[in-house]
C-alpha cells in the first residue's frame, strides 16, 4: 500500500486529469476498429483503408500544433474544451452517416482537434506541480489512460459487432464527459509569467516563436532528435511483432500477439506505481538511458527466442522500458520549456515521436522485404543501444554545463 502514498497530496487537478484520461480512453472506440469499420462495413479494401487510418494520424500532427500554441495564449482549460468538444462533435455525427469518404473526412477532422488535446494536458501537470513531483504527475496521468486503454476495447468489441453507431456516439459522449470533468473541476492554470509559483532558470519566459526558441535550447533538439531513435524502435511492437510471431507460430501467430499485448497492458497497470516509486530521485535523462537499454534488451532476445514463454519476458522487459521513458519523458521536456511556451513544446515532441513512428514502419518494411523478419531484432537492439547512449551522454553533457556555469557564478 505504501507505493499508493507516492500519489497522495497532489493537486485536484491532477487526480482529474486521471479521471478524465480513464474516460477517455475507456471511449477511445473508434480509431482501434477504424480499419474494421471501413473494410468490414463500407467495403474498402486493405490499400484505401490503410490510407484513410495514415490520413487521420497525419491530421493530430498539426492539430497538436495547434493546440500548443493556442493553450499558450488563451489559457489551457479553455483550449482543452474548444478541442476536446470539437473533437466528439465531429464523430457524433458519423453515427448518422453511410458515406465512407464523409466518415473519413469526419474521423480526420476529429483527430486534428484530439491532437490538441495532449500537449494541452502535459502542460496543466507541468504547470500545477513544481519539477520534484512532474514525474509523479506524468506518471499518474499515464496510469489513467492505460487503465481506460485496458477496458475500453472490450466495450468497443461488443458495439462493433452489435450496434455500429453506437461507436461513434459512445465516444463523443465519453469526450464530453471528460470536458465536464475539467470544465467543472480544474481552475485555468496558465501561469502568471510575472508571479509563477514554480520557476526555475530554464523555464523564464522567452520572447519569439516556438522555433527560435527551440533554436536556443539545443539540448531539447538533441533530446527529440535521439528521441526518434527510440521511437523507431518501439514501434515495432506494432509492426513487426505481430509479423515475427505469425513466422514463429503460423496460424497462431495473431492469438499469442493478443496474449503479449494484453500482457503489455496489464503490466503498466500493475507495474507503473512500483517503478515510479523506485525511480523518482532519478535524472530523467538517466531513466530514458535504462529504458533504451532494456528495450534493446527485450527486443534483440528475439533474434533467439521461438517460445510464448520467453516472448512473455521479451514483453515483460520492453514494458518497464516503455513505463521508464513514459513518465520521465515529459519531465525532461517540463523542466526544459519556457513556461510561455510549455504547450507548444509539448506539441514538437509530437512530432518527434511521429517521425520515428513513421519511419519505423516505412523504412523497417524495405528492410524487411530485403533481409527478412529475423534481420529485424538485431539492428533494433543497435538503434535502442544508440538511443540509450545518447540520452546519458546527454545527461552528462548537461551536467557539465551546470557545473561550469555555476562555477562561473561563484567566482
Amino acid at each position: 500500500m505504501k507505493f499508493f502514498d507516492t500519489y497522495k497530496g497532489l493537486p485536484k487537478s491532477i487526480y482529474i486529469i486521471f479521471l478524465a484520461q480513464v474516460t477517455n480512453r475507456f471511449g477511445d472506440f473508434v480509431l482501434p476498429f477504424l480499419t474494421l469499420f471501413l473494410v468490414k462495413k463500407m467495403g474498402l479494401n486493405y490499400e484505401n483503408a490503410g490510407f484513410a487510418v495514415m490520413l487521420t494520424a497525419l491530421s493530430s500532427i498539426p492539430g497538436s500544433f495547434a493546440g500548443g500554441k493556442i493553450a499558450d495564449h488563451i489559457g489551457r482549460k479553455k483550449s482543452y474544451i474548444f478541442f476536446q468538444l470539437t473533437a466528439g462533435f465531429f464523430l457524433f455525427f458519423c453515427a448518422f452517416v453511410s458515406n465512407p469518404q464523409i466518415i473519413i473526412t469526419l474521423v480526420c477532422i476529429s483527430s486534428f482537434f484530439n491532437g490538441g488535446v495532449r500537449p494541452i494536458m502535459s502542460a496543466i501537470i507541468t504547470d500545477v506541480l513544481p519539477a520534484e513531483k512532474r514525474q509523479i504527475g506524468f506518471s499518474i496521468s499515464y496510469l489513467g489512460i492505460n487503465l481506460g486503454a485496458a477496458i475500453g476495447p472490450l466495450a468497443a468489441g461488443f458495439l462493433f459487432n452489435h450496434y455500429i453507431p453506437l461507436i461513434f456516439i459512445g465516444d463523443a459522449i465519453t469526450s464530453l464527459i471528460a470536458v465536464i470533468l475539467v470544465a467543472l473541476n480544474i481552475q485555468e492554470t496558465l501561469p502568471d509569467y510575472n508571479n509563477s509559483k514554480f520557476i526555475t532558470n530554464e523555464e523564464k519566459s522567452e520572447e519569439g516563436n516556438v522555433f527560435t526558441v527551440l533554436l536556443k535550447r539545443p539540448k531539447i533538439l538533441i533530446f527529440l532528435i535521439i528521441n526518434i531513435f527510440l521511437s523507431f524502435v518501439y514501434t515495432q511492437n506494432v509492426f513487426s511483432l505481430p509479423i515475427m510471431l505469425e513466422h514463429i507460430f503460423g496460424s497462431n501467430g495473431a492469438r499469442n500477439y493478443g496474449i503479449l499485448i494484453s500482457f503489455n497492458a496489464i503490466t503498466v497497470l500493475v507495474m507503473t506505481m512500483f517503478i515510479t516509486n523506485k525511480i523518482r530521485k532519478w535524472h530523467p535523462l538517466s531513466s530514458i538511458a535504462i529504458s533504451g537499454v532494456l528495450t534493446a534488451v527485450g527486443f534483440g532476445m528475439i533474434t533467439f527466442i521461438n517460445s510464448m514463454p520467453l516472448y512473455i519476458l521479451s514483453t515483460l522487459i520492453w514494458t518497464i522500458g516503455e513505463i521508464m521513458v513514459v513518465t520521465n519523458f515529459g519531465v525532461y521536456i517540463a523542466n526544459n520549456t519556457p513556461q510561455n511556451f510549455r504547450a507548444r513544446f509539448n506539441a514538437v515532441t509530437s512530432l518527434s515521436f511521429a517521425i520515428g513512428a513513421a519511419l519505423g514502419t516505412s523504412l523497417m518494411g524495405k528492410y524487411m522485404d530485403g533481409f527478412g523478419i529475423k534481420a529485424v531484432w538485431p539492428l533494433v537492439f543497435i538503434l535502442a543501444l544508440f538511443g540509450a547512449a545518447g540520452m546519458y551522454v546527454l545527461k552528462i553533457k548537461t551536467e557539465k554545463n551546470i557545473k561550469q556555469e555555476y562555477l562561473k557564478l561563484s567566482r
